[in-house]
């Protein structure tokens, strides 16, 4: 059943952990708002002193002297003035402790949550519109917190406070006084209803602007290969527009709603003006009383001339917390279990049984698919593009769930391992190697933290990177630039497979792995292949066959299926697919 409560409540059932610090931060407004709103109560009485002396309304707590109330007035006036002080400060410090832990935790179980999701997830979603849900979206929240809950409680304390002032100095005056505000509720609820659409839409089009600065920025190479700058500032122009578009249309239904309320504050103000001044004039209240009636009218109702502004921040926060929440609760198809397996009793036998798997909206790559891979064997799976070899690698890593069927490592399911476990025993390395901003040294180890160097060395050498590194300036220390464009393709392609292997994973996949490196470079880590294989199962999908010739077996792919098994002389002497891949090349 889908969850329909409001943003608002779900943020509340989030956070429930810091209730005890919003309901602290809560009592220190409201301390603060009831002390804000005392010195407008105190000129009154202070008027009333000046005109009636000994018989003003402090006489009653037995100071008969004028001068003496007067003193008393200005050190109650200290005392009130030192306490909305304190508790300005007190909930100051609460609301942004509450703000920074909720966007903290918020932030944290976001990418997290991210992490879980399968890879479809972020085929189907743009990268920068995902990042602006973690950055803009919850930062938005966090100046919502900062100022906008406390703005909204002081606003209903002021009213609470001041309103019982009113009942207490003139009730049939109050009644005139508070007449605005039931109108101002509704029409803050109407205005809320118009913009909550908008204010999504605003959201929803910030995410696409960040989308394509960043996919631009990523791709500046190619923009200034292709002369295309015109093109994309066009395109980023466009988006921005949009979003200024949708801004446009929010400010607009907003901007309405302050003047609206000004016309009902006035209403009640010019009311209350007149009623307290005749009845002053009649003698039926005091000076000191119209005055404090006055001064509090326009505390009483001002505030609300602020309330566009704060439902402006609260609607773009509410859009935010439903992005960031609907991230929270997008379901993960990637099963997790609770096995784990130490790497060294691992074998490295894998077993397909019955595997259906298709991508959304698109017909099924397998159908009833099932593959045997012996242990310490060196498998190649070939095939014309979109045979599915690199959907089959990415479920075996369980970045992909089946739709049916069953892949097991060592007959134990994918679904049943820990993820830390099954990462460990299986290594993948990918045509599109990502490098970090960091150095050589650091990239290789991503894959086994606190490495020491001559690991580190060893593995590099075994990938057939440790000449060209020790011809850079700086050795392993070099740094490769973001996403390691101060690297060619091969180069990048050797330290991502030296990465893999400093792991020494009992089940190695090389997915083109090797594409982008010359041809003496392909030769040196063919050498080295009779020591990677050693002792571990290796899966090698590759499209350049001269790569696999040695290969233990062969599977050729088309469609889903597999049409041919053997080792390269085997399939040469068939004619099948295998043989016309071969001779194409």
């Amino acid at each position: 059943m889908a969850n329909t409560s409001s943003p608002l409540r779900k943020l509340f059932n989030y956070s429930r952990q810091y209730r005890r610090t919003a309901i602290q931060a809560s009592c220190f407004s409201i301390a603060n708002k009831f002390f804000d709103v005392a010195p407008e109560i105190l000129i009154g009485v202070a008027v009333d002193v000046v005109v009636r002396q000994e018989e003003s309304f402090l006489t009653k707590f037995g100071l008969i002297d004028a001068r003496s109330q007067i003193v008393a007035l200005a050190v109650l006036t200290m005392i009130i003035w030192i306490c909305e002080s304190l508790f300005e400060y007190l909930y100051s410090i609460k609301w942004q402790n509450l703000a920074q832990f909720v966007q903290h935790d918020l932030r944290m179980d976001a990418y997290a949550h991210l992490q879980k999701l399968g890879l479809s997830y972020f085929e189907d979603k743009n990268s920068g519109s995902v990042t602006s849900i973690l950055n803009d979206d919850i930062n938005q929240l966090e100046r919502f917190l900062n100022n906008g809950a406390n703005a909204l409680l002081q606003v209903a304390s002021a009213v609470v406070f001041i309103g019982s002032v009113f009942f207490f100095i003139a009730p049939d005056i109050a009644f005139v006084a508070i007449t605005p505000i039931p109108f101002i509720i509704w029409g803050t609820a109407y205005f809320r209803r118009r913009s909550e659409p908008l204010y999504a839409n605003v959201r929803e089009k910030a995410g696409l602007t960040a989308g394509r600065l960043q996919a631009n920025i990523s791709g500046i190479a190619t923009i200034k290969a292709f002369g295309s700058e015109d093109f994309e500032a066009k395109s980023i122009r466009t988006a921005s527009q949009e979003y200024v578009e949708a801004n446009k249309e929010a400010i607009r239904v907003n901007s309405a709603f302050t003047p609206i309320i000004r016309m009902a504050i006035l209403v009640g103000f010019v009311a209350t003006l007149i009623m307290g001044a005749f009845k002053t004039l009649n003698g039926e209240i005091a000076v000191g009383s119209f005055g404090i009636l006055v001064f509090l009218t326009q505390r009483l109702l001002w505030p609300f001339t602020t309330l566009s502004q704060v439902v402006d921040q609260y609607q773009r926060a509410m859009a935010s917390c439903d992005r960031v929440l609907g991230l929270l609760n997008t379901p993960s198809p990637i099963t997790e279990g609770k096995i784990t397996v130490e790497k060294s009793t691992a074998k490295g036998a894998i077993s397909i049984q019955n595997l259906c798997f298709g991508y959304d909206q698109r017909p099924p790559l397998f159908r009833n698919f099932t593959l045997t891979i012996q242990p310490g064997k060196t498998v190649a799976i070939v095939g014309p593009t979109g045979s599915g070899k690199s959907t089959l690698a990415k479920l075996i890593l369980h970045l992909l769930e089946p739709n049916s069927g069953t892949i097991f490592i060592d007959g134990t399911a994918l679904a049943d391992f820990t993820n830390q476990s099954l990462r460990k025993i299986v290594g993948y390395v990918s045509q599109d190697i990502y490098l970090f901003s960091d150095s050589i040294k650091n990239n290789i180890s991503y894959s086994l933290q606190g490495a020491d160097s001559q690991n580190i060395i060893s593995a590099a050498k075994l990938a057939a990177a440790d000449q060209f590194i020790k011809e850079m300036p700086e050795k392993y220390e070099t740094m490769v630039g973001e996403r390691g464009q101060r690297l060619s393709g091969g180069q990048r392609q050797r330290i991502g497979l030296a990465r893999a292997l400093l792991r020494d994973p009992k089940i190695l996949i090389l997915d083109e792995a090797t594409s982008a490196v010359d041809n003496e470079t392909e030769r040196l880590i063919q050498e080295s292949m009779e020591e990677i294989r050693k002792d571990r199962t290796v899966i090698v999908i590759a499209h350049r066959l001269t790569t696999i010739k040695n290969a233990d077996e062969i599977i050729v792919l088309d469609d889903g299926n597999v049409v041919e098994t053997g080792r390269h002389e085997t399939l040469l002497n068939a004619k099948g697919l295998y043989y016309r891949l071969w001779n194409a090349q």
